[in-house]
């Protein structure tokens, strides 16, 4: 599969236009303050972009940020404007065509932005250990529709989990599927290609994350797909997709189960692009100034990350009242599509 890919994403795609499905494209509104920054990506860059999702969470400035499978550089170039000149976006892929793009427009995007904060690795998403990047280096690591095209996905996730400095974020888009597929749609080349044949289940999911160390996965945002082509529509068959933002915390204190220890925050509004209103997850929209009860993981995953200057902390960890209430374990996405917390257009690339 790692040659299908390779040859697919290298050689077949010329141009977002020649996908066959709307799964590894970015159907989401962009945010009025991002349009600027987008529109000093190169062109060519942009043309190439085959993401799902948006991978621009909030307080990058000053961050390094790891991209693991950053294709034509799309979402470096992107996240580079937001990291500043005192931060760095290294982008990791296996597709020298690709690479070819990206490095190409380096100079471009240098003195479009007035400062130089990026580098390209060619490697494995599955193998970083054997890249140059140090344990522990990362503040963020991000991936765009890239995972389900992995053949070892746990040893993406653990690879994650090391590169992670302690309160590191893994935030990541990606393709689910509301069941296990059968062999003939994983080892479909179309399907696999445009990233619906190696789409996990999402509970698997879970599982595997928990497993690598991030004990409660977040998420974010989510749409449902639509497969218009008939013969790959009577393939998939009652199989049912979704593109969905997560969330991963590297905090080793989390719990596998939302705890009430009677805590809660408050959010100051001090976040730019969020003055009134904080969506963190799809669960936790928080309004500024106000009183909001929340679980021991979300306290941790705010007081132990970059987050911290932005909320007031009330509570400890000395009582326990028993699982926090709504801590449930159905399908969490929708069949329609609908902004983050019931709010359109939050997501922020």
């Amino acid at each position: 599969m790692q040659e299908l890919v390779q040859a697919y994403y290298g050689q077949e795609l010329q141009s977002s236009a020649d996908l066959k499905t709307s799964a590894c494209c970015d159907a989401d509104a962009v945010p009025a303050w991002l349009k600027p920054l987008l529109a000093k990506v190169h062109p060519e860059v942009s043309s190439r972009y085959y993401g799902c999702g948006l991978v621009c969470p909030p307080l990058l400035e000053g961050c390094r940020i790891l991209d693991l499978g950053s294709g034509s550089g799309r979402d470096v170039y992107l996240l580079a404007q937001l990291v500043g000149a005192s931060g760095e976006v290294v982008g990791v892929d296996m597709t020298p065509e690709q690479l070819e793009v990206a490095r190409r427009h380096q100079a471009f995007h240098a003195e479009q932005f007035g400062f130089s904060n990026v580098r390209f690795l060619e490697g494995r998403i599955e193998a970083l250990e054997q890249l140059d990047l140090e344990p522990g280096s990362f503040d963020v690591i991000v991936s765009n529709c890239v995972l389900n095209l992995s053949t070892d996905k746990p040893a993406v996730l653990r690879g994650a989990q090391r590169l992670l400095k302690p309160g590191g974020e893994f935030y990541f888009s990606d393709v689910y599927a509301d069941r296990r597929l059968p062999a003939a749609v994983q080892s479909h080349p179309v399907l696999y290609g445009e990233c619906l044949g190696g789409a996990l289940y999402w509970n698997d999911f879970l599982r595997m994350a928990r497993g690598a160390g991030f004990a409660d996965p977040r998420l974010v945002s989510d749409r449902p797909l639509e497969i218009t082509e008939p013969t790959l529509a009577a393939l998939v068959g009652e199989a049912r997709f979704y593109s969905a933002t997560y969330r991963l915390f590297n905090i080793p204190e989390l719990e596998d189960a939302c705890e009430d220890h009677g805590q809660a925050v408050v959010y100051r509004g001090s976040i730019r692009e969020s003055p009134t209103r904080l969506d963190f997850d799809k669960h936790h929209s928080i309004e500024a100034g106000k009183v909001f009860p929340v679980c021991g993981n979300t306290y941790r995953m705010l007081q132990q990350t970059r987050f911290a200057p932005h909320f007031e902390f009330i509570g400890a960890f000395d009582r326990h009242y028993g699982l926090f209430e709504g801590c449930g374990s159905s399908i969490p996405f929708d069949r329609t599509a609908v902004g983050i917390a019931g709010g359109a257009g939050s997501s922020c690339c």
